[in-house]
Order: structure tokens, then C-alpha cells, then sequence
């Protein structure tokens, strides 16, 4: 139920939006390695977003991955990748409540082909073949694709952002 008390049915096709068919085959055969434990039982409760002070959610590890744990525990955050498996997959267009419509590759939707979401989160302990984090934003039973330490702890920050004047190139110095 939404605060106002009704229903949403994510799966009605909006006004605007454009469905595909679902090919028959598949390309990739993914493996589940855990599932993510949180307080939110439907779509509904979900936030729109993780927040670094949201609620402990725990992402309980399948036992033949857990060693894969191993060393996480230098990092400060890490990033989540897992399965929006209630999201439908067939939308090429889509109108979010704000009424305009877009592709899909253009919004941050779980209507997807591929209904992969990615948080970055921070870790807040360690339990038993789990690790506890605060951020994420999806339903209680998520399947678990994959779990990395944040990528910015592999790489240095961006150089600034050059302007289109400084991609000019200085004049040749003029010979005497």
C-alpha cells in the first residue's frame, strides 16, 4: 500500500510506455551467491535510494562463497550488485510518475532487460558468512549477484574537467 492507501500494480503499462518481446534465449547463465536481508517486505516500502544512514541490512553469503569474503574487511564500503527479481523486463519506454516518457537506458528504473541493480554501500561489520551494510534500497530475499570492494578505493580521483576554452590549443610560437 502507498501512504495514500492504494495499491500500486508496477506491472500496468503506463500511458506512453512500449513493451518488447522477451527473446526466447539467453546469453548469460548468472549465479545467485547469497541473498540480501532488509526491513523492506515490498517494492513499496523500498526507499528510492539506499542512504548511508539507513537501516543495517545484512547480505547473508551462500557457504561455497564465503571464503571468497576474505580480505573485504580492509574496506570501508563496498559495492552490491544484485537481481531487482520482481522487476518486469519487457519496457523500452518508460513514464515514471513524473508523466515524461524515456528509454529505458535512460533511467535508473529496475524495469530493465536485465534487472541489475549496483549500491554502493558501507560496510558496518561482519557476521558468520554475512556482511552487515547501510545504503541499500531493495526487498527483503534480493538475490545476490556479486559483492566488490568500492571501486574507488582502486583508483585516484579524476583530473578536473576541462573546459571546451582549454581544449583549445595555445598558438604556435612564431619564429624570428
Amino acid at each position: 500500500m502507498t501512504p495514500s492507501g492504494s495499491a500500486h500494480d508496477h506491472d500496468a503499462t503506463r500511458p506512453g510506455e512500449i513493451e518488447a518481446p522477451l527473446p526466447e534465449r539467453t546469453d548469460a547463465r548468472l549465479v545467485f551467491i547469497g541473498r540480501i536481508r532488509t526491513p523492506f517486505a515490498t517494492r513499496d516500502d523500498c526507499p528510492r535510494r539506499g542512504a548511508p544512514d539507513g537501516p543495517v541490512c545484512r547480505i547473508e553469503i551462500d557457504e561455497p562463497w564465503r571464503p571468497a569474503l576474505k580480505g573485504l574487511d580492509r574496506f570501508a564500503r563496498a559495492e552490491v550488485l544484485y537481481w531487482m527479481h520482481q522487476a518486469r523486463r519487457d519496457l523500452v519506454l518508460q513514464t515514471p510518475k513524473n508523466g515524461a516518457t524515456h528509454g529505458t537506458f535512460a533511467l535508473r528504473s529496475p524495469v530493465r532487460p536485465n534487472p541489475i541493480a549496483t549500491s554502493v554501500v558501507d560496510i558496518v561489520g561482519f557476521e558468520d558468512g554475512a556482511v552487515l551494510v547501510r545504503g541499500l534500497d531493495c526487498v527483503d530475499g534480493t538475490p545476490l549477484l556479486d559483492l566488490k570492494p568500492d571501486r574507488d578505493a582502486f583508483r585516484p580521483l579524476a583530473p578536473e574537467r576541462r573546459t571546451d576554452a582549454a581544449c583549445v590549443p595555445p598558438p604556435s610560437p612564431v619564429s624570428p
